[in-house]
């Protein structure tokens, strides 16, 4: 690998584009690499990542309505409304050679946004990485939890291993997170999954070995939605492997990254 990892960074709003933070913009970079965050994250989940990544790399950490910054805006429940929304939103950032990660939650996102946009536009991500979802155009494994009661649904988002403890015992922060926690699982479990040709870019997916949620017979399943190449990597650590396994992660993004960003002009 012929990069080294940054060692300082900026971390500033875009002034003007309320669905990035955490994002220093670089003229120089070619290639940004938009972030989308788990149900119930925020774009803060990556303010670190472009100090492990190659200095080509304009990283932008995606904020979804109704959380951190944009606490007082009502999220999305409904994938579609989401999508039409982020393709509006990043437009005037789609200039030069993207990529899309997400996490979970994420992953959906950034795969019918990117289907939003081939569709919409003729425009395609470089690379589309997901991480911790299973494939899209399998069944759903599991019934809604959304509509539950408070206890019961916490007591099943809790099984992921994600959530602080004190999102379940202090009333304050409880009252802060129900909501967009509940909004995001809606968002997910109201998803339905469309027919369409497979996407023109290439994916790779990222799983953890110890993710019972999320077997690596369902991330295998990602290859069916691409017409290119197609890699599959299983990293150490449960669903929540995106932050046990950081720095694994970031240096497998950044070797395909830094390949991506040599081939632009």
């Amino acid at each position: 690998m012929n990069w080294m990892p940054r060692t300082t960074t900026t971390q500033t709003a875009r002034p003007g584009n309320p669905w990035l933070a955490y994002h220093r913009p670089q003229e120089a970079a070619r290639i940004r690499l938009f972030c989308f965050p788990y149900a119930g994250g925020g774009a803060s989940l990556y303010r670190t990542w472009a100090q492990g990544l190659p200095p080509q790399v304009e990283v932008c950490p995606v904020q979804l309505p109704g959380r951190e910054n944009r606490i007082r805006e009502e999220p999305f429940r409904r994938m579609e409304a989401l999508v039409e929304a982020l393709a509006a939103g990043l437009a005037p950032l789609l200039d030069r050679p993207f990529a899309f990660f997400g996490h979970s939650m994420g992953s959906l996102i950034a795969f019918e946004l990117t289907r939003h946009l081939v569709r919409e536009r003729g425009l395609s991500p470089a690379h589309l990485f997901v991480s911790g979802h299973r494939a899209p155009q399998l069944p759903p494994q599991d019934e809604p939890i959304h509509p539950l009661p408070d206890e019961e649904f916490l007591a099943k988002v809790f099984e992921l291993n994600g959530t602080p403890e004190e999102v379940r015992t202090d009333p304050e922060l409880r009252a802060l997170f129900l909501p967009i926690l509940r909004a995001d699982f809606e968002l997910c479990e109201t998803y339905g999954y469309q027919e369409a040709a497979p996407l023109p870019c290439p994916v790779s997916a990222f799983g953890g070995l110890g993710d019972s949620h999320v077997p690596r017979e369902d991330l295998q399943a990602w290859q069916e939605q691409s017409q290119g190449r197609f890699v599959l990597r299983m990293l150490p650590g449960d669903h929540f492997f995106l932050t046990s396994a950081e720095p694994l992660l970031l240096r497998t993004l950044g070797q395909e990254l830094y390949t991506i960003a040599r081939k632009q002009p």
